[in-house]
């Protein structure tokens, strides 16, 4: 609506502006070459237009002799844009829909979903639940709708997003990318279930629905979820049991990176999983409960995962026989502990095994790609996501015979010569093809 705005106002846009050296002449009336000037006003303006479309024409660039004058007028022009786009996510309108329930919810009660979903999928045959054997999975992540305060923040959300279309590229996973605050009350950590939710009531052919955070990388590239076990299973979540209901730790499990399954029981913990989430005083409330009765969780308001393990806590016999908690590989892995230790992982294993040997996944947590408080400097986040995607990147780059020539550069080099004969080359390299051989097992 913002941009809308921009550019539907003549008035806000100067009538003419420079990019690179070149006059756009945005706004200006075309000269014909048999117009003449009658005075002196005519003439002094076609000598102007002249010397501007003359330095556009043949590319001279007399923006070198202002350059400061220039950078600042597109650096005002650039923050005025993301300011007004900005201020559109504070607008304060009411919502189409009011609702006469005192307690929040995500949506109308959906009573029989099972049903309804079984009968959908029958009714639409070329919708498929399972593809080849599995279980279709669909990965959800997303990033604010506003650019981040930090610039560089947004740069590192664009190489989040290509690492994950990277892997689901390679495992045939379909993806969706948000940006949209489907429920204004459920901003922030709290995004992601209005989000969810929509997800599987609009795709009922999907059967697992795969969240993650956008501050989480794969980081092993080849290494399949044993999807298999989790059969009787509706959550499956990155966690440590004795942590659970022992210690009543609030680190006990990570929302980071979990799948959810699309069915009823996964509408139900939704439903009672929320109601702690809507921003103000409920969620200022709620954070005072979660840090009285979960040990070593600092005071501030609630969260998502706090909130889900207090409800596991507090209603074990409910929800805890529908979920799994697994630790033998990297759902969540920690990123402090890992991104050091890349060079030696790639020295002793390989990738496919997604534990500590090779993490499947790495999770920036505590890491505040756009701007605020977070609890590690933002330079040494900064460079170690540098080392994470281009740790998974060379995964990718093997392939094609590449690799990047540091873990903390960009640039590549080539690893392999080229052959007249690629096709054995990609049989001997390519770790897919042992994949579907049955090379990598999936436990």
């Amino acid at each position: 609506m913002g941009l809308k705005r921009i550019f539907s106002t003549p008035s806000t846009l100067p009538t003419t502006t420079t990019r690179g050296g070149r006059a756009t002449g945005a706004g200006r009336r075309p000269l014909h070459g048999g117009q003449k000037c009658s005075n002196l006003r005519i003439t002094i303006l076609c000598g102007v237009i002249t010397v501007l479309v003359f330095r556009g024409t043949i590319g001279i660039s007399l923006l070198s002799s202002f350059p400061e004058t220039t950078t600042t007028s597109q650096m005002e022009e650039t923050n005025r844009i993301i300011a007004e786009i900005r201020s559109d996510g504070n607008d304060n309108d009411k919502e189409s829909v009011i609702s006469s329930n005192d307690t929040y919810t995500l949506g109308p009660k959906i009573l029989d979903w099972d049903g309804s979903r079984q009968k959908w999928l029958q009714e639409h045959r070329g919708f498929l639940s399972h593809v080849n054997g599995r279980p279709r999975v669909l990965l959800v992540t997303g990033s604010q709708p506003s650019p981040c305060n930090n610039p560089i923040g947004d740069y590192y959300l664009l190489k989040s997003i290509k690492n994950k279309i990277d892997y689901c590229r390679v495992h045939n996973i379909e993806i969706v990318y948000n940006m949209a605050h489907l429920d204004k009350e459920l901003a922030g950590y709290w995004a992601k279930l209005p989000l969810i939710r929509q997800l599987m009531l609009s795709h009922p052919e999907v059967e697992w629905i795969w969240w993650m955070d956008s501050d989480a990388f794969f980081t092993d590239m080849f290494f399949e979820i044993p999807i298999s076990k989790y059969d009787s299973y509706n959550l499956v979540v990155h966690g440590y049991p004795n942590l659970l209901f022992e210690e009543k730790s609030w680190i006990a499990l990570n929302t980071g990176s979990f799948l959810l399954r699309n069915c009823q029981w996964s509408l139900n913990l939704l439903d009672s999983w929320a109601p702690m989430g809507p921003k103000g005083r409920v969620r200022d409330e709620a954070g005072k409960i979660l840090t009285a009765n979960l040990k070593g969780r600092p005071a501030f308001e609630a969260d998502d995962q706090s909130a889900l393990i207090y409800l596991l806590i507090t209603r074990q016999e409910q929800w805890m026989d529908k979920v799994f908690l697994e630790n033998s590989y990297y759902l969540h892995g920690y990123w402090v502990g890992l991104v050091d230790r890349y060079e030696e992982y790639t020295k002793k294993y390989h990738p496919g095994l997604g534990d500590d040997r090779w993490p499947f996944v790495t999770h920036f947590v505590g890491c505040k790609l756009c701007g605020g408080y977070g609890d590690y400097s933002l330079e040494r986040c900064l460079q170690s996501m540098e080392r994470a995607f281009n740790f998974a990147d060379n995964q990718l780059l093997k392939l094609y015979g590449f690799s990047h020539r540091g873990l903390l550069s960009p640039n590549v080099k080539r690893i392999r010569n080229e052959t007249t004969r690629p096709l054995e080359v990609t049989d001997n390299t390519n770790i897919r093809t042992s994949m579907h051989r049955g090379g990598v097992s999936e436990n």
